[in-house]
């Protein structure tokens, strides 16, 4: 995905335009988004978490740099500055070098807005979790997240795509088609998956049972986590699941509104984050400490401990540089004691 347009001012004295990067690394996918200064994506990168963070990072950053050199228009521009968000996000910031960590809260409703300006209600379902934001007058007001229960959650359309023998990118497809989609257990992925084949067994077609699936999840998503909460217009959608036909339209006759999704439905935490670091770099103008695209062939290793010096005993992790033999992050202390110490 590369859009890569021309700005009029030059960055530093390197002649380079300014570029920012934002990354955001959670339990199923990691994100990568490259913009200039006015906003616009350059490219951007997509991939399946390696189990690692450490090792998603690197990979990703690996794709990132040869996009960058494979394409004339991208080597006119600098990273100037990174930041990180996701699950994974301080362990992400010590390996890449990043310059700012933000929760995905902020990140994901930093880049909705820069897209909707007067977005009131945020909806987002990745592959683990999902998440519920509400902003008044441009600010966030209110959240909820869900990591808990993986009814609510892509993982479960996944496991449910698989067990129908359908591809879950056109598990939306069958959705639409249902003509009288069934009533499936939501609250939990065990009963939703024994009420599923009992429908199976019943005859139901797949088309009304996926239908009732999406609806189920939707369900879920309601009971968990608007719990009372005006989910005012307009309303944006994001996260992988937001690809699936069958759940943008349970969405939106529970909602009884339009439900809008974005360009860069998938990319809007790494966005965000591209964002918030472009105005951390203008306002403070410090020098990045991004380590490069070099990253990847870069040895890191992490360490856990816990501290004891005190009864909240924090679990403390720590990441460091092989070559140097250098701590270069920790994280995990209630007081900061152990940050300070780097």
């Amino acid at each position: 995905m590369v859009e890569a347009k021309e700005q009029d001012k030059v960055g530093k004295e390197d002649g380079k335009l300014d570029a920012f990067l934002g990354i955001d690394i959670g339990s199923v996918t990691c994100k990568f988004v490259l913009m200039d200064m006015d906003g616009n994506v350059l490219t951007s990168v997509f991939l399946r978490n390696r189990g690692s963070p450490i090792d998603s990072a690197k990979a990703g950053m690996e794709q990132l740099k040869n996009q960058i050199e494979q394409n004339e228009n991208l080597l006119e521009y600098e990273i100037r500055s990174c930041g990180t968000t996701g699950s994974a996000r301080y362990l992400t910031k010590a390996v890449v070098g990043g310059d700012l960590a933000k929760t995905e809260i902020i990140a994901h409703a930093v880049a909705t807005q820069s897209m909707y300006p007067d977005v009131r209600t945020i909806l987002e379902i990745g592959g683990q979790d999902s998440k519920l934001i509400i902003l008044r007058d441009g600010i966030i007001v209110d959240f909820a997240m869900n990591s808990v229960c993986a009814a609510g959650t892509g993982s479960f359309l996944d496991h449910q795509a698989s067990r129908l023998g359908i591809p879950i990118e056109e598990f939306g497809s069958y959705a639409v088609k249902s003509k009288n989609p069934v009533s499936i257990a939501g609250r939990c992925t065990v009963f939703a998956e024994s009420d599923m084949i009992h429908k199976q067994n019943a005859g139901y077609s797949k088309e009304d049972i996926i239908a009732g699936l999406c609806d189920s999840l939707v369900r879920n998503y309601m009971n968990n986590l608007s719990k009372g909460k005006e989910l005012a217009e307009p309303v944006v959608f994001q996260g992988g699941v937001s690809y699936n036909k069958g759940i943008i339209q349970a969405f939106e006759r529970h909602l009884e509104c339009e439900v809008i999704v974005p360009k860069y439905n998938v990319l809007m935490g790494a966005l965000g984050m591209a964002i918030l670091v472009r105005d951390f770099y203008l306002e403070h103008e410090l020098e990045t400490t991004f380590r490069g695209l070099g990253v990847s062939d870069i040895e890191f290793k992490t360490k856990g401990f816990y501290c004891g010096d005190c009864p909240n005993n924090c679990s403390i992790v720590e990441c460091r540089l092989v070559e140097e033999n250098k701590v270069i992050a920790r994280w995990g202390s209630r007081c900061g004691k152990w940050s300070e110490m780097i």
